[in-house]
């Protein structure tokens, strides 16, 4: 069975189809995205749909609807909750925690999150004493931090040294090296401290530099390059993330968005797999962007089975091959002229990414052929997305 393409790609079809100029046939727009017009014209017969154009359930009634009906749930267990804490507090009028009502409540299916945010608890502590009683060293560790946030509300100019001694005085012994870990830990910082720079330096790396410069491969859905560029527009931002097959210089997937935020990196992940067959043990190499190192990253390529790579900071050769696409992209579309909306340069972008990229443009690495052409040419099978 196919898989359904990308709500993404579904979207820039349709855009692309109500901008099309004169004398050009939806047939002609499905055979350049390689869709089939009965496919592509109930997409638009949707996109109507949505736009309130035909009197039909848009997709975002039925959504709102599921939205309601969660959220009704949600609203019952929430006043479960409140009942069952009402009655068990005017039992326990000795002060007993909270926490045995939490287990309770689980335990006939009301989940911990909905509990905890409306008894206004942290669910991390919960857990921990769900597992095992708090430690001696917990213990003397909070009663530290409360000492030494004692004496910083009273003499907020105090530095970690003056408050480890006011700590001391207490009766909370410590060293000043252990206070001034507790302090940062806090950020209690004297008000007459000096001020960091605002200078960004770039994270840790949470995957191995797999690549190291060397982007030739053997076969298409072996390596993929991305990384995320800019462009501005009279209304602000538009972003774009894109992933690149090294082995035929194809996109293979992306996604825009007016955020630069993990969700754009994830999306084009999803894009990618969703039109790509084969994926699984790819190596996705990035720079060290935040999007790449965020967990929603990390769990989006563990649930393709696919293996990340980060290269080193400051060394613009470690995602050249992705530059080079960017750069292209910036001289043929972006710069060509003064973008209005975000709308407006998403439709050239995606117009240009399917049709003079990767079906006219040749490309002396690839023997003078469109990426589109390597693929069905170099690969047997073709891949089902050319």
């Amino acid at each position: 069975m196919p898989k359904p393409h990308p709500e993404e790609f579904r979207q820039d079809v349709v855009r692309v189809t109500s901008n099309r100029g004169p004398g050009v046939t939806v047939e002609q727009v499905a055979a350049d995205f390689r869709v089939h017009a009965m496919t592509l014209r109930k997409w638009m017969r949707r996109a109507d749909i949505d736009d309130g154009t035909k009197p039909e359930t848009s997709s975002q009634e039925s959504a709102e609807l599921r939205e309601a009906r969660r959220r009704i749930k949600l609203l019952e267990q929430e006043n479960e909750v409140l009942r069952r804490a009402a009655a068990y507090l005017y039992q326990e009028s000795s002060g007993k925690r909270i926490y045995p009502l939490v287990k309770e409540l689980a335990g006939d299916g009301v989940p911990v999150t909905v509990t905890c945010r409306v008894l206004k608890l942290a669910r991390q502590p919960y857990y921990r004493w769900l597992d095992r009683p708090v430690t001696a060293a917990e213990f003397e560790q909070a009663a530290r931090a409360n000492a030494l946030f004692d004496a910083h509300r009273v003499d907020p100019e105090f530095c970690y040294r003056f408050l480890s001694d006011e700590a001391r005085s207490v009766g909370s012994g410590m060293s000043d090296r252990t206070a001034w870990r507790i302090c940062r830990d806090n950020r209690w910082w004297s008000v007459f401290g000096k001020k960091g720079g605002r200078t960004k330096r770039a994270g840790p790396p949470v995957h191995d530099d797999l690549v190291r410069r060397n982007f030739a491969t053997d076969g298409p859905n072996r390596l993929w390059l991305t990384d995320i560029t800019e462009h501005s527009t009279r209304e602000g931002k538009l972003y774009l993330c894109a992933i690149k097959d090294a082995y035929s210089k194809r996109i293979v997937g992306y996604s825009i968005d007016d955020g630069m935020k993990s969700r754009l990196a994830v999306a084009a992940l999803d894009n990618a797999v969703a039109r790509r067959d084969n994926v699984a043990s790819c190596i996705v190499h990035s720079d060290r962007g935040p999007q790449f190192r965020s967990r929603k990253c990390g769990r989006a390529l563990t649930r393709h089975q696919l293996v990340g790579s980060i290269g080193r900071v400051g060394a613009a050769g470690e995602n050249a091959a992705m530059e080079s696409f960017f750069s292209l992209l910036q001289k043929n579309v972006l710069d060509r002229q003064q973008w209005a909306t975000r709308e407006e340069l998403r439709i050239a972008i995606v117009t240009w990414l399917e049709r003079p990229y990767h079906r006219r443009r040749r490309q002396a690495s690839l023997g003078r052929l469109t990426p589109v052409e390597f693929e069905i040419v170099m690969t047997r099978p073709a891949l089902r997305a050319a």
